[in-house]
């Protein structure tokens, strides 16, 4: 369980920084109160990872018996991500790392045009909505249920879900002023290498 914690915590904790989702909640942070929109991304993120998790258990349900093909899907996976992002980052530029930046501005911008509503539940509801709506297919969903396809799944929810309050509390609390610091290259580079470091445990622990 310890085991399937840390991945979870280090993977999604590492990925999640400067991506869509945590520029989403920088920009709600500086509309709205901060405890809401935390606790509204927080449980849109946490909601996320427990589809994940049960995702990832239905798929190693289904392949009882084929655990030695499984393993192998995962290590291919983990080690594909890595080598797209490094080749993302490797061809990412200053305005590339902008465009997230202006996506997430946009999304929040449609939701405060489509909804007038400043009460707290609204303002904790939009959170949700739009911080799911981002996060949904990302690349941190795909690493949660490959991670959950083989480890404990209460550790692997534990540690992500730690991992996504984590992040957002970073973006809610500074993000204002370490939003322009964090470089979209750099983070995606590091994650790349990440998910090439998971796949090569994988690899090790199955030999």
């Amino acid at each position: 369980m310890l085991t399937a914690f840390t991945a979870g915590l280090v993977l999604i904790t590492i990925s999640e920084l400067g991506d869509k989702t945590f520029f989403i909640a920088v920009i709600l942070s500086m509309q709205h109160p901060r405890r809401v929109v935390f606790a509204g991304v927080t449980a849109a993120l946490a909601a996320m990872t427990v589809l994940s998790v049960i995702f990832g258990q239905i798929l190693s349900a289904l392949t009882q018996g084929s655990e030695i093909y499984v393993h192998y899907a995962k290590i291919v996976l983990f080690i594909a991500f890595g080598l797209k992002l490094l080749y993302d980052a490797s061809k990412m530029t200053a305005k590339a790392e902008k465009e997230v930046i202006e996506e997430a501005k946009e999304a929040v911008e449609k939701a405060e045009l489509d909804s007038q509503q400043k009460s707290l539940w609204s303002i904790l509801l939009k959170s949700f909505v739009l911080t799911f709506i981002a996060e949904w297919g990302d690349r941190t969903q795909i690493a949660t249920i490959a991670l959950a396809a083989s480890n404990n799944p209460i550790g692997v929810t534990l540690g992500a879900t730690l991992g996504h309050a984590i992040c957002t509390a970073i973006a809610v609390i500074g993000g204002k002023l370490i939003a322009g610091k964090i470089s979209e290259k750099q983070i995606t580079l590091l994650g790349g290498i990440l998910f090439i470091i998971f796949g090569i445990i994988a690899a090790i622990e199955g030999s």
